[in-house]
């Protein structure tokens, strides 16, 4: 079975907002996460979500980046 590829982004923001939970910013710290490792055009994915699925760190991190998904 294949993960829809918009489900494994969900995931991997999910668990990184995981891993980040003890910084004492951990919305701050899984954006920087995502804005240093993750493609533009990933970044854009997981915005168009609009934080279907994300936990609410998760939702956070992706709002701090202000990005717009792609039309």
């Amino acid at each position: 079975m294949t993960m829809d590829p918009l489900d494994k982004l969900v995931a991997m923001v999910n668990q990184i907002a995981r891993n980040l939970a003890h910084d004492g910013d951990p919305a701050g710290a899984t954006a920087a996460h995502i804005a240093t490792y993750w493609s533009p055009r990933m970044r854009a994915q997981i915005a168009a979500c609009e934080g279907e699925g994300l936990t609410k760190v998760a939702r956070d991190a992706i709002a701090r980046l202000g990005v717009r998904h792609a039309d």
